[in-house]
Order: structure tokens, then sequence, then C-alpha cells
């Protein structure tokens, strides 16, 4: 059908002229879509407010070939479903926080359907716009959790080579999270981690609102700076968001990797 409906999170809208924009839309069932919203800049448009960033949207859109993705389609309705932006523009962190995780999942799907993800997005900008959380631990949580749904699961409870039980007090990005000595001496480089913050970064990835959010600031920072390193190492050039989430998080916490200017390789701590 050259006419479709898909629930969709608006990604990112880039202007287009002088009254039409080009939105990245992450559909539920489609997956990534670009689409051009026409007339949407217009004061006279009827539903331009309700593409705007973090919204999620009921659209139609009209597409010349469902087979063809790579060529932009076009919406032809929106209804507005959940509106996150109003609870994310008032809070400076929380947008910050939501603005790496819009970029980060555009950045690690594509085309195909990935309803995992899509209901993970949608969860954790439901939770920033309500400020049920801390927006730092919210993004970190939804970054690790993004990246295993993406394959990249790290592991924080024993070895990532070799399985042996931990904790461990070495971390390797490349080999995917805590490594035992005989595989850190193997390895080369990799970084020194306390256990309170591997068992922080457990919490989060676990989902344990009840240990992660018992966490102290110190060792919530440092768990961010492995976030971000980890982040960085797989996606191969950090996120444009990247300093402004750096920014309500303050300075780089001990031991932090910089996830956005080139903290990509594993380096060895002392």
């Amino acid at each position: 059908m050259p006419v479709y409906g898909d629930e969709v999170v608006v990604l990112r809208a880039q202007p287009l002229g002088e009254a039409d924009r080009i939105l990245t839309l992450f559909g539920r069932e489609r997956g990534k879509v670009r689409a051009v919203a026409r007339g949407v800049r217009r004061t006279s448009s009827k539903f331009g407010a309700r593409l705007e960033p973090f919204g999620v949207v009921d659209v139609q859109l009209f597409t010349r070939d469902p087979d063809e993705r790579s060529k932009l389609e076009t919406v032809t309705q929106a209804v507005t479903v959940h509106s996150f932006a109003n609870g994310l523009v008032a809070d400076y962190d929380a947008y910050a926080a939501a603005s790496a995780m819009v970029e980060t999942v555009d950045r690690i799907i594509d085309a195909e359907p990935a309803p995992l993800q899509w209901a993970l997005l949608v969860g954790a900008l439901r939770e920033l716009s309500r400020g049920e959380r801390d927006p730092r631990s919210a993004l970190d949580a939804y970054l690790l959790r993004a990246l295993s749904l993406a394959g990249w699961e790290p592991s924080f409870a024993e070895c990532a080579r070799c399985g042996e039980p931990g904790p461990h007090e070495r971390l390797s990005f490349g080999a995917g999270g805590a490594v035992c000595p005989g595989c850190a001496a193997a390895l080369g480089a990799t970084r020194r981690v306390d256990v309170d913050t591997l068992r922080h970064l457990w919490a989060l990835l676990a989902g344990n609102r009840r240990v992660a959010d018992a966490a102290p600031a110190e060792v919530r920072e440092r768990a961010s700076g492995v976030v971000a390193g980890y982040l960085d190492h797989h996606l191969e050039r950090g996120l444009r968001s990247m300093p402004v989430v750096r920014e309500l998080r303050g300075a780089a916490g001990p031991g932090a990797v910089d996830g956005a200017e080139g903290g990509r390789a594993d380096t060895v701590t002392p």
C-alpha cells in the first residue's frame, strides 16, 4: 500500500525550504524512516506542533515504493499519542539526556523493525519527562540496555572473555566488559575499575532501580565514564550531544573515559 500508518518516535527534525521539515522517525512496526512534512513550519499548519522531537505520534505516511527505504516518504496525517517534549524542555538535564538517547538510537538502528528498541526508548523518554529518576542514571541505564539489544551486551558480573565468576577489577571495552586477571594480562590494554562501580553498572543494566539509585555520587560518576567509553568504542565516533551530557554530569568522574573525543581505545590504568 502506498499509504500506511505507524506509531513513531520523532528523532530529528531538519528545516527544508521555507515551510517544510525533513523528519527522522522511528516506527514501532517499520523501523527508521525519513519523511517530509509539508508546510509544518507555517503558523497555519494543523499538525506542525505534533511532529517535534521526543514526541510519540500516530502518523500516516505516503510512499511511492514500500520496498525502497532510501527515498523520502511524506507525512499525510499526524495525531499525538504521547507528548514528552513539554516535560523535557522544562528541565535542562532531562533534555540533554533525551537528546543523547534519540541520537544513540538513530545511530544503532536501521530501516528494519526493532520493537524492543522502540519500547525501551519510549519508556526512557516517559521516565525522563515525568522526572521519575535522576537524568544521569536514566541515560546510563538506557545506553547500556540499548547497546545490549544491538548485540553489544557488556558483562560486569563475570569475565567477558572466559566467563570466570567475578567481581574483577579490570575492564576491556573490546572484550565486552570486566575481565579476570589472566585475561587482562593476555589482552594487555585494560583499565582498572572498582567493585562498587561494577555493581552499579550491573544494576543499571539489569534494571535494578533500588541498587542503582542508592549508589553514591562518586560511584555514579565513575560508572558514567565507563558507559560513555563503552558507547564510544562501539559506535566508533562520539555522539554530538555528549558534550552537553558532560555538562549535566559536571566534570568527568575519576577514571572516566571521554566518550565524545577519542576515548574509544582501551587504555592501561594503573
